[in-house]
């Protein structure tokens, strides 16, 4: 059992606790993640209380067939699809635009990364497509396996690597573009 069911578990037995140490530990990272999908920092942070919010009022199972961190983050991307539906038009962030939407997050960004090669490849994300810089996310900075990255984000396995690949490619033009060799990452 990983830290987070754990601590679900401890929240479902009647410690609330347990629900304010899930928040501390996935917040930013759920909020980032909801970021790449709706492209817009503010929407991904009531996004990320409403996922929270969401295992609060409905308590819902995790069946703990996979990480929780993946249960977790397929709950907000659902959250997140849900509210691009009811608005009845797709969100699509030029790579450009996301980060001007997270302009302003330095010091989120501070504290988040704590190795300058973090900030390097972080910055270098956020011109990418908002798919690649999803997949680049799951798998590098959070952690996930292939196959809960294709969980979290609603493909295949196959698709999920196919798009890793194509985003680790983009990755690496982008940061020669700027006179970053990708092998001294």
């Amino acid at each position: 059992m990983d830290r987070g069911s754990e601590c679900y578990a401890r929240f479902l037995a009647g410690e609330p606790e347990g629900l304010t140490a899930l928040i501390e530990e996935y917040r930013d990272g759920l909020t980032l993640y909801l970021c790449s999908i709706v492209g817009d920092y503010g929407a991904a942070e009531e996004l990320a209380e409403d996922t929270f919010v969401k295992l609060l009022l409905k308590r819902p199972k995790d069946r703990g067939t996979g990480a929780f961190k993946t249960w977790l983050y397929t709950i907000g991307r659902h959250l997140a699809l849900d509210r691009m539906r009811k608005q009845k038009r797709e969100v699509s962030v030029p790579p450009e635009a996301l980060g001007v939407l997270l302009q302003g997050e330095d010091d989120f960004e501070r504290t988040l990364f704590s190795t300058e090669r973090d900030k390097l490849l972080f910055a270098a994300m956020r011109r990418l497509r908002p798919d690649y810089f999803q997949v680049l996310w799951l798998r590098y900075f959070e952690g996930l396996s292939g196959e809960q990255t294709a969980k979290a984000m609603g493909r295949s396995r196959n698709a999920s690597g196919v798009l890793a690949a194509r985003a680790r490619a983009a990755l690496k033009k982008e940061l020669e573009q700027e006179g970053i060799g990708y092998e001294d990452l």
